[in-house]
């Protein structure tokens, strides 16, 4: 019952990751529809960015930020501040929010522009990241947003460095873990169990991977594609855990228990002769 409730648990939280990841994805993709949002930053167009042609941030630099808001609804649109931020797999790893004060009447267009100065950004992330640079009205909604791919000039021991070093860590004690079960023939006999115990580190691969991408500036692994990958190198994991030959049956063991019931015979008291009757 108890190695049960250990698969279980096994298999359990690499699912509840993946289902609160791509949960929060679906959250950030929501946008409100009724606003055009257009803006460059140092004179580029952020919206035409790309791996080839990322938004090159450095740390503790000042980059000039310029808006331009077309109000397409029937009432009123109030902006109150403006976030630069980057995000992986849902979570923020960099935000610059800059308060402002600008009203957009109803069928007309109006521009704001702000400079912005990078500081503490070395410590917070580093790599290819995608983020958004996304607009708010007064109660605190997103109004409008565009998406920008960001070339972040960090430190690699900044927050976003170490949660993937943390998970590259955790990936090699999960196969650690592994290999030393194997070699001590502890794997269970049961063919879905042994798929559980690889089940983690192949999602721990998926995850590294795309990591090392980011750092190493090869692609922009958004959340979905994080998601796909990683459950693709789970999946395998799995399959060479359940396709793996089973522990071998100890001998010696077997052997010794038989000797153990033969001595334990030959210790039993020996039968008295009963004495003859007259």
């Amino acid at each position: 019952m108890s190695g049960g409730s250990h698969g279980i648990r096994r298999i359990l939280w690499p699912v509840l990751l993946l289902i609160v990841l791509g949960w929060t994805a679906a959250q950030a993709d929501a946008r409100p529809d009724g606003v055009d949002m257009a803006a460059n930053i140092d004179g580029h167009d952020i919206a035409g960015t790309s791996v080839d042609r990322p938004l090159r941030l450095v740390p503790d630099s000042t980059i000039r930020i310029a808006i331009e808001l077309t109000n397409n609804t029937s009432d009123p649109l109030e902006i109150r501040h403006v976030d630069l931020a980057g995000h992986v797999l849902g979570l923020g790893f960099f935000s610059y929010s800059t308060a402002v004060e600008l009203t957009v009447a109803p069928g007309k267009a109006e521009s704001l522009q702000y400079r912005l100065e990078l500081r503490g950004l070395a410590g917070q992330a580093t790599g290819l990241i995608g983020g958004e640079l996304a607009v708010y009205g007064g109660s605190d909604a997103p109004v409008a947003a565009i998406p920008v791919i960001t070339d972040v000039r960090g430190s690699l021991w900044s927050v976003y460095g170490l949660f993937g070093l943390a998970l590259a860590v955790l990936t090699v004690l999960g196969f650690a873990d592994t290999a030393f079960a194997i070699a001590r023939q502890r794997l269970s006999a049961e063919r879905w169990q042994r798929g559980l115990r690889l089940l983690a580190p192949g999602l721990g691969i998926g995850l590294v991977f795309a990591f090392i991408a980011s750092v190493a500036r090869w692609w922009v692994p958004d959340t979905g594609l994080w998601l796909a990958f990683a459950g693709v190198t789970a999946a395998v994991a799995f399959l060479l855990g359940y396709a793996s030959p089973p522990p071998e049956p100890d001998d010696d063991l077997d052997d010794d228990s038989g000797d153990l019931d033969e001595a334990e015979i030959h210790r039993l008291p020996a039968e008295e002769p009963k004495p003859a009757t007259e």
